[in-house]
């Protein structure tokens, strides 16, 4: 499969947030990292799994925002709970489960006041049918969840076994509170 790469500053973030997670002794677990565009509308692949060692594209996805994040474009993020809404930041990938929503994968948040609850919000990948090509033809953009990256179900058992167990991925939009707030986007 032929997959676009991302923005060149999204592939510059990612090659600098998995520096910054080395200087700071953050424990991870591959030379991959997950990058999210949230700037993008939710018909667009707009998830990538970058190889850092080649910049290679492993896996391209669309990918599902919070209810309340927005409608085709996410505007609108939050960390709390009982929000719907999309959290940003760097998170780890952690262990897998089968949910209600079959496998998914649960994520710890690395930022604290961005999306350190995560896993007590219950902030996980999954797969959805809201996400898949039909679902978006019908509504004119991807349905939403209830603040978690959900994934097309057809990609869903390739994807998230590649990037489980303690990787880092990234949830990213133009957020000027989190752009000067990121500790892992001012290592230096």
């Amino acid at each position: 499969m032929i997959y676009t790469p991302p923005p060149a500053p999204l592939l510059e973030l990612a090659h600098e947030v998995a520096a910054c997670a080395t200087v700071n002794h953050v424990e991870v677990t591959a030379s991959q990292v997950t990058v999210i565009d949230y700037s993008l509308p939710s018909t667009a692949p707009r998830l990538w799994v970058i190889d850092l060692g080649t910049d290679a594209v492993v896996y391209q996805s669309r990918v599902a925002h919070g209810r309340n994040s927005g409608e085709d474009l996410a505007n609108s993020f939050s960390n709390r709970s009982g929000s719907l809404q999309t959290s940003l930041g760097v998170f780890r990938t952690a262990e897998t489960y089968q949910g209600q929503h079959g496998l998914s994968l649960r994520l710890d948040g690395l930022e604290p006041g961005f999306n350190d609850a995560a896993r007590s919000r219950s902030i996980v990948i999954h797969g959805a049918d809201y996400v898949s090509d039909s679902f978006v033809a019908e509504h004119g953009r991807a349905g939403r969840s209830w603040g978690c990256p959900a994934l097309p179900e057809t990609v869903i058992h390739k994807l998230v076994p590649a990037i489980a167990g303690g990787q880092l991925l990234i949830a990213w939009y133009p957020d000027a509170n989190w752009l000067d707030g990121s500790h892992f986007l001012h290592c230096g």
